[in-house]
Formats: C-alpha cells, sequence, structure tokens
C-alpha cells in the first residue's frame, strides 16, 4: 500500500498518494492506473516534501481520474 510505504512524509503527500491505489479497481482499468500510481511513486520517491510536489501529485491525480474515466466510457 502507497500509504505505508510513504508514512513517513508530510502528511499531504502521504493523503494524496493514496488515491494512487488501485487494486480495488476492475482488471481492465488496473493497467491505467496502476501507470500512474508508478509515475507518482517515482516522484515520491526522488523528490523531497515540497507545496510543489503536492501539486504535481494532485495534477498527476486528477489525470489519472481522466484516463480513467475515458477507458470507463469506451467500454461502455
Amino acid at each position: 500500500m502507497l500509504l505505508d510505504k510513504y508514512g513517513h512524509r508530510h502528511a499531504s503527500v502521504g493523503m494524496v498518494l493514496r488515491f494512487f491505489e488501485y487494486d480495488h479497481l476492475p482488471e481492465h482499468l488496473q493497467p491505467i492506473s496502476k501507470a500512474c500510481s508508478e509515475l507518482a511513486q517515482q516522484m515520491a520517491d526522488r523528490l523531497p516534501d515540497d507545496p510543489e510536489l503536492v501539486v504535481g501529485l494532485r495534477k498527476l491525480l486528477e489525470a489519472k481520474d481522466a484516463f480513467v474515466r475515458t477507458e470507463m466510457a469506451s467500454c461502455g
């Protein structure tokens, strides 16, 4: 779980990272979400706690949500 891995980080970083979990999604949506989750993990591993890190993670979260919605719309 991402939050367990980054529990030592500033609370705002951990709060955003928890939304990158994807195991609860249907299988056909997981690869899309996983790609964004991996990028979020890379950025959290590489960058220090900073307000701009949180901004970047939130924008990535918005993008992930849009990508998942796009896939949902194309399937149904």
